[in-house]
């Protein structure tokens, strides 16, 4: 209920604040303050991501190669059975030696819980966890249940299609050790990139996602877990009370709450893990429809916490107020063009030109950071990157944009569900070598 007042009190004051701005000011001053506030933070975080790359030419970051805690590494499976066992085999061969591997079945109504007993009578490293079907259900609740037993000082989280390269926490696990630092999450990259439109578009998301990660890490920003491939430090979990079982985008929701604590989240480029992208259409709205939802309700769950935190430190506060205009924009827009479609029908004084002008402008803002997303992380030509950027910026507001809008209309009217529209792993026949080789190209 609370969520639902909170929402409904940010919707009234921006119809309000577009109601005041249409009658009393210029739309031209609007697209000037749009404009210029999205592009000078941009600017800001590409000056510091130079400014490190050059710091760090003259003098290298000092990571603490000694540093080898021993690692949890737990791997949640729901309905897995086509994908879990390659995995398994995926990690195990990782070069790092202090590690135990963790697999917990989630209620599963395929042969996963049988797959799970077989990888541990197999392999010495391999504890499997079968959860009772009544249990309470999600990934938050597996990853608790599985903190009961795990011996780790840090906890490393796999989806149950993840594939890395042996080096993987051997690279990434030097970024934990300083003492402020409770996570550091690996950069995702698409492994079936090329098999459609959809994979394409989604690995080109990724690179953009990349882009304002290296970004926000460079500036000390609120940088985010995604999920698969997030190392975090015990300590951390056990200051925040572990994971968030009402949650519906469990990475999201730590984030915040890692922040909110004062504890920093890093980004490691140059560490991949890989996976397998959504193939149709229908299942992808499913899983962006959960990323956004819990994206907004971990905001208006912590809302208090990330504008009054006495931990988080300035630039993290004015980075995570920055980001979440991702999600007030495509409604500011949406209404904005609503409004003005209102009065030209109406025949009354309007501005709809110019409404679809900031359109535009926002639109060109994302294609000319896809455009170099994607130059830079998936090592394509300059001619396939402009048009690569062009199409993903068009896949992008036709899946983003209207999902906002049903999001927050869903938030305000309905009842809360814990409905997490699981991604099915599986139907893409993986070449196992192609992490290597991927990674190769990248470099």
């Amino acid at each position: 209920m609370i969520e639902r007042i909170m929402l409904t009190a940010l919707i009234a004051v921006l119809w309000l604040f577009l109601f005041i701005f249409q009658n009393y000011m210029s739309t031209f001053w609007a697209i000037l303050f749009l404009c210029g506030f999205m592009s000078l933070y941009c600017i800001y975080m590409q000056i510091a991501v130079k400014h490190n790359k050059r710091k760090l030419k003259k003098q290298p970051e000092e990571l603490n190669w000694n540093y080898k805690p021993f690692v949890s590494v737990m791997i949640p499976a729901h309905n897995e059975q086509d994908v879990i066992e390659k995995t398994v085999e995926n990690i195990l061969a990782m070069d790092y030696e202090k590690f135990e591997l963790i697999l917990i079945d989630d209620r599963s109504e395929d042969n996963t819980a049988e797959k799970l007993r077989e990888l541990e009578q197999k392999y010495e490293k391999v504890t499997s966890i079968i959860r009772k079907k009544d249990a309470f259900p999600g990934k938050s609740a597996v990853l608790n249940e599985a903190m009961e037993i795990a011996k780790g000082e840090a906890i490393l989280v796999f989806d149950a299609d993840a594939r890395v390269n042996p080096d993987f926490l051997t690279q990434l696990i030097p970024h934990l050790e300083k003492d402020n630092v409770g996570a550091v999450q690996a950069r995702k990259v698409i492994i079936n990139r090329n098999e459609n439109f959809l994979t394409r578009c989604q690995d080109n998301e990724y690179a953009l996602d990349t882009h304002f990660q290296v970004g926000r890490n460079s500036i000390k920003g609120a940088v985010e877990l995604r999920g698969n491939g997030e190392l975090i430090k015990r300590e951390a979990l056990v200051d925040i009370n572990g994971w968030n079982n009402y949650t519906i985008t469990d990475d999201l929701d730590m984030s915040t709450r890692l922040h909110i604590k004062g504890w920093d989240v890093r980004f490691c480029p140059d560490v991949c893990v890989y996976e397998e992208a959504v193939v149709k259409f229908l299942p992808l709205l499913k899983q962006r429809r959960r990323w956004v939802e819990g994206s907004i309700r971990r905001y208006l769950e912590h809302f208090w916490g990330v504008l009054f935190s006495k931990d988080m430190s300035l630039r993290v506060s004015i980075d995570m107020i920055a980001y979440i205009t991702e999600f007030i924009l495509p409604f500011w827009m949406i209404s904005e063009i609503c409004f003005q479609a209102f009065k030209y029908v109406k025949d009354s004084p309007n501005c709809i030109s110019s409404s679809l002008l900031v359109s535009i402008v926002v639109c060109g803002f994302f294609t000319t950071g896809l455009l170099y997303s994607i130059r830079r992380y998936t090592n394509q030509s300059r001619f396939q990157s402009l048009k690569q950027a062009i199409e993903t910026g068009i896949f992008l507001c036709c899946v983003w944009f209207p999902i906002v809008v049903f999001i927050v209309f869903k938030i305000i009217f309905f009842k809360k569900t814990m409905d997490w529209g699981k991604t099915t792993h599986g139907v893409t026949k993986i070449v196992e070598n192609t992490a290597e080789e991927q990674q190769a190209q990248a470099v």
